[in-house]
């Protein structure tokens, strides 16, 4: 392999590693929240079971290799651009504690790669909407429907039981619907490293066209995203956890299980959605599910805000390191030690108010107001 189709590889494990502890509160938040599960046992938990479910599809992995962008018209240059773009805009909203979708990222840093270096035909347009665009609107709406009508059955089937022992049924019952969560977390978006790997075998004729993923790209994903899994990205589960509404089992309960049951159909459907919003929805949808559940909407719209900012944020800032790099060695150069510095940089900003998992729970309750049913 050449230098840039190694460090292309090297740049997509550093994106998946991001991955996995910006998403970790998609599978744990609740449950960490509700004192299921303590911090650090959750994110483990969350971490080995990401790996296995690397290895479960690929079909997601095919959506983005030969579904999103023409691999005849690109380059590893194109690509080292698009993942730096998504790398950035990740760390940025993991400092910021939003959960935005790390799936977005990558595919606006891949689409505004491409546009800049090989122009619009070389995007599909088709399949970004049927595969990205549609799933990005739809997937949030039906997580939080189903989740609200779960929270609103659970309620209702364990209203005549003893609140002591229902309470500790649900926390026992999260740690299988968390563990559920992480499995489809793996499943699903470890195969968007495994995508843009493939593509990037594909583009210098490593693999022939329409290939899926090699089984060393299957398992260095699922390794990568594992690993950022089990070190926690706690300021989001922080938000997650805690910010949008005050949590009972029940609802922890009744979001995992939302969560699931979409994002794993939608794995096997090809489908490359955000597991961040349908986990977010679902939590929405939970909360409301509640007489009296104190819902933050605020927070819902500052989350909304960042989702729809992420694919042109991340376009625009991979079709920078596209159009640098795409100027030589030198440029590719200058463009990693730019996103090494930056990177550096949004660490230092996060210690001056760090999270952990000695005080991701540490934030006051929301208040309540008369929501849900």
């Amino acid at each position: 392999m050449s230098v840039i189709v190694i460090a292309v590889i090297l740049t997509a494990l550093i994106f998946d590693f991001t991955n996995g502890f910006h998403d970790t509160a998609n599978a744990m938040a609740t449950s960490i929240a509700t004192g299921a599960l303590r911090p650090k046992v959750a994110v483990i938990i969350a971490g080995v079971l990401n790996l296995i479910g690397a290895f479960l599809s690929v079909e997601v992995a095919k959506t983005i290799s030969s579904g999103l962008v023409d691999e005849a018209k690109i380059t590893p240059v194109v690509i080292f651009g698009g993942l730096v773009g998504a790398i950035l805009w990740n760390l940025l909203t993991w400092l910021l504690g939003l959960p935005s979708s790390s799936s977005h990222a990558l595919f606006g840093g891949l689409i505004g790669a491409t546009w800049v270096a090989a122009g619009g035909s070389a995007i599909k347009f088709a399949g970004v909407v049927s595969k990205v665009l549609l799933p990005l609107v739809l997937s949030p709406i039906v997580a939080g429907i189903v989740a609200l009508t779960a929270t609103y059955l659970a309620y209702r089937i364990a209203r005549r039981g003893e609140e002591g022992t229902i309470t500790r049924g649900f926390r026992i019952s999260q740690i299988v619907s968390a563990s559920m969560v992480a499995l489809a977390h793996g499943t699903n978006d470890a195969q968007k490293t495994m995508g843009i790997i493939t593509l990037t075998l594909i583009t210098v004729g490593a693999l022939p066209p329409d290939a899926g993923p090699p089984l060393w790209v299957i398992a260095t994903c699922g390794l990568a995203i594992a690993l950022g899994t089990s070190l926690g990205g706690w300021r989001i589960i922080q938000t997650l956890g805690k910010r949008i509404s005050d949590i009972q089992s029940p609802q922890g309960f009744a979001a995992e299980t939302s969560s699931a049951a979409v994002i794993l159909v939608s794995a096997h459907l090809g489908f490359a959605l955000s597991t961040t919003q349908v986990c977010t929805g679902s939590i929405f949808g939970a909360g409301a599910g509640r007489r009296l559940a104190g819902v933050q909407w605020g927070v819902a719209g500052r989350m909304a805000l960042a989702w729809l900012l992420t694919l042109p944020a991340a376009a625009v800032v991979g079709a920078l390191a596209a159009w640098v790099a795409g100027s030589g060695t030198a440029g590719t150069i200058v463009v990693a030690v730019v996103a090494l510095a930056i990177a550096s940089g949004i660490y230092l900003a996060s210690r001056r108010e760090p999270v952990n998992a000695n005080n991701v729970n540490d934030v006051p309750a929301p208040q309540p107001v008369t929501v849900g049913v």
